[in-house]
């Protein structure tokens, strides 16, 4: 295996743009945008997955038409020094949690938790806080996105069980 960079070019990145913007765009069309045949740009796909660029493809959903409808944002203070394997272990375990990082500042960490509601929430919450190195949490509630299309604002997985149909 090679230990030199994966070249990583102007028609890739475009090639990124494009996916990033729509998945589903077909490679005739970002071929046509960036000056390809729809051959050559799977090729450039195909290299980029490879290289773990791109690293998969996925649908965005509105929260609540799977049944998250609260959203909120947890400060996490460990006890000493938690290492991020630790933290990584604790957060695979809450499917609730949409997002974690280890953060500069105060807190150890930030959490990124999505509920059915703020009584499933607060349970979250409890079972995060009976990590036995975890001090104290601060949360801060989302009340709406200011960027509604961005990432952030939408799902890529249903709430647990007892999620109310929306449909």
């Amino acid at each position: 295996m090679s230990s030199r960079p994966t070249p990583f070019d102007e028609l890739d990145r475009k090639i990124v743009t494009a996916l990033m913007a729509n998945a589903r765009t077909s490679f005739a069309e970002i071929g046509g945008s960036v000056g390809l045949s729809s051959t050559a740009v799977k090729r450039r796909v195909d290299r980029l997955r490879e290289t773990g660029v791109i690293t998969g493809f996925t649908a965005t959903v509105r929260p609540s038409a799977l049944g998250w409808r609260t959203e909120a944002y947890v400060e996490v203070y460990c006890e000493g020094a938690a290492p991020p394997r630790r933290l990584a272990e604790v957060v695979r375990n809450h499917p609730e949690i949409a997002a974690a990082m280890t953060v500069t500042g105060g807190a150890d960490a930030l959490l990124h938790v999505r509920a059915r509601d703020v009584e499933h929430f607060e349970e979250v919450l409890e079972r995060i806080r009976q990590e036995p190195f975890i001090r104290k949490t601060i949360s801060v509630m989302v009340l709406s996105h200011l960027l509604p299309d961005s990432p952030e604002a939408g799902v890529t997985q249903p709430a647990p069980d007892g999620a109310p149909d929306v449909r």
